[in-house]
């Protein structure tokens, strides 16, 4: 057993995957405003070096033209270590 799969999930981690499993994606707006995670890439880092596999797709603002990453879970199972 590695010391990731011993590794509990943190609270907002735990927040980020709920919502990913209900098939919703999450941007760093949402997640902010939605659940208060100020770093959201930083967690789904968390989360990708515990074996969850997370895509990340970029997106322009279509006012701003900005853009910003829309995640979401490409499976619900973890990849084995």
């Amino acid at each position: 057993m590695t010391i990731n799969q011993i590794r509990k999930l943190s609270p907002q981690c735990e927040l980020i995957l709920n919502h990913l499993r209900k098939g919703h994606t999450i941007t760093q707006r949402s997640a902010l405003m939605d659940y208060g995670i100020m770093a959201l890439p930083r967690r789904i880092a968390d989360l990708k070096e515990m074996g969850y596999r997370i895509e990340s797709v970029m997106e322009h603002n279509k006012l701003t033209g900005q853009r910003y990453a829309r995640y979401s879970l490409i499976e619900d199972t973890r990849k084995s270590a």
